[in-house]
């Protein structure tokens, strides 16, 4: 490449040595990718709604957005599966005109026997000790009580006599889907009803209201966050989020060139998710669905969803995701849990899985993005794993590092233009070489093959209507995941001596 001087003028007289230096040959490609969460705080809390803001831990989130709220519970679950990587959140303004979501526990009866009771809100368990001298209203007062203690209780717990009743710190609709279970873990995990005790449990409901993000996703403006964690699945949230990430004017887009993918999640039946993941169609989003009767509430399992992905293709873009775990997560019972034709199911409906290992810890499936069909509605597999819009954003930006450092103000000549030694100009068959070499490295790197296909379909070519422009046809050719190992055992139970004689000759 020819050597920049121009900065040491030409007729310069004064004595002796004079040295610049030129960093367009050292750079090399670093970014952060940092993350961000998109969720409710308390509303007295004291951060800004649709204001980011760099959360180091979970303390400075309670401090910054309540201790119960729903931000802090994804930075809790963020933590626990990315400890280290740059973290920024986004409290959303409540809804207008929202009710949070209620929900009762009513103890009835009078015990014969002493047991331990475990009622369950969202994930977070609280135990009750029943003896025969309880009554109704002291276990009330006992759960309510447990539940006051918790400075990260995702609910408040008023009891009056018997009767339990529990509100959602987060407004909205959302808080509908929050869990209401009693003893999970059963008698071996040492929780049961005593004799004589009914416990009933009127779920979650009366939630109403849905955010809108629309702020808070224009406030993310021109930094770049790869990975974004969204609290919320309804259809005008993932709808603004699509809008906000897309390839005409959103972060995709050739004049802004941010990038980043968003995650999301929700719980339901097979039908329901099946239902909605029709109706989703953006390369940008990966919407998780998981069983209903899962205790972990959506907004949590989208957050670790978020923090695996970015641990993961911050370390290697085209590396797939599956089986890391995502600590924290709690799965339906067993009994409760999507089948393999489930799960199938959803991934061919724009729905990403997750699955539980026999110690019901629980760890990514397959993560997709929500896209399935081209613009005239044909089934269209090109976006099909995150791992695809993961490796092209790394191309791209490694490929215009390379281009704004080593050839940040050059001139533009055709190709075979005789120049002198030290003049900085560029043709379109040294960019060519550049481009070639970049992908080189690429290779090297593991994330795109087949350097001979690619040398034969690059283009690199002046324009004709512009002679300071460049056009350039970039095919690289991405390196694929193992997804499918598919075996056929043809065995014997014993070989013919045909055979053998056969397989020798």
């Amino acid at each position: 490449m020819p050597v920049d001087f121009n900065r040491i003028p030409s007729n310069l007289r004064v004595p002796l040595f004079w040295a610049e230096f030129d960093a367009t040959q050292a750079g090399y490609l670093a970014t952060a990718s940092p993350a961000c969460l998109l969720g409710h705080k308390d509303t007295a809390a004291p951060a800004v709604d649709d204001k980011p803001v760099l959360v180091s831990g979970v303390d400075q989130a309670a401090a910054l957005f309540g201790a119960g709220s729903m931000l802090t519970a994804m930075v809790d679950a963020y933590r626990a599966n990315d400890p280290t990587g740059e973290l920024w959140c986004v409290p959303v303004a409540d809804p207008v005109g929202s009710a949070k979501a209620t929900g009762t526990v009513t103890f009835a009866g009078t015990p014969t026997a002493t047991g331990t009771v475990a009622v369950y809100v969202g994930d977070r368990r609280y135990t009750v000790t029943i003896t025969p001298t309880d009554t109704p209203t002291t276990m009330g007062a006992a759960l309510a009580a447990a539940i006051a203690a918790d400075p990260w209780a995702q609910v408040g717990a008023v009891a009056t006599a018997g009767a339990v009743a529990l509100t959602a710190h987060t407004h909205g609709e959302v808080g509908n889907s929050l869990f209401l279970g009693l003893n999970l873990r059963g008698v071996r995990g040492g929780e049961y009803t005593p004799a004589g005790v009914t416990v009933t449990l009127a779920p979650f409901a009366a939630g109403a209201g849905v955010p809108d993000v629309t702020a808070a996703l224009a406030a993310l403006a021109d930094a770049e966050y790869d990975y974004v964690g969204i609290g919320w699945s309804d259809s005008g949230t993932l709808d603004a989020v699509r809008d906000a990430f897309n390839e005409v004017a959103g972060r995709w887009a050739w004049s802004v060139q941010l990038y980043g993918h968003a995650f999301a999640a929700q719980a339901g039946d097979l039908q329901d998710l099946v239902d909605y993941g029709t109706t989703r169609n953006d390369p940008h989003t990966t919407l998780m669905g998981y069983p209903a009767g899962s205790p972990s509430p959506a907004w949590r399992v989208a957050a670790a969803l978020t923090a695996e992905a970015a641990v993961g293709l911050r370390a290697d873009p085209a590396r797939p995701l599956q089986t890391l775990p995502l600590v924290g997560v709690v799965i339906a019972p067993r009994g409760e849990r999507f089948t393999v034709g489930d799960r199938q199911t959803c991934l061919y409906h724009g729905i990403a899985t997750l699955s539980a290992s026999v110690d019901d810890s629980v760890h990514i499936e397959r993560s997709i993005t929500t896209y399935q069909t081209n613009t005239w509605g044909q089934a269209d597999p090109s976006w099909l794993d995150v791992q695809t819009p993961a490796t092209l954003q790394y191309v791209v930006r490694a490929l215009r590092n390379a281009i704004l450092t080593k050839y940040p103000r050059h001139k533009l000549a055709n190709d075979g233009t005789r120049f002198g030694a030290g003049q900085a100009i560029v043709t379109p068959k040294i960019l060519k070489a550049e481009l070639v070499a970049q992908y080189a490295s690429l290779m090297e790197l593991g994330l795109v093959e087949n350097m001979d296909a690619f040398k034969q379909f690059l283009i690199v070519e002046r324009d004709t209507v512009d002679p300071n422009r460049v056009n350039v046809l970039l095919p690289p050719d991405l390196v694929n995941q193992l997804r499918i190992f598919a075996m056929l055992v043809q065995f014997r139970l014993q070989y013919s001596p045909q055979a053998l004689a056969s397989a020798a000759a």
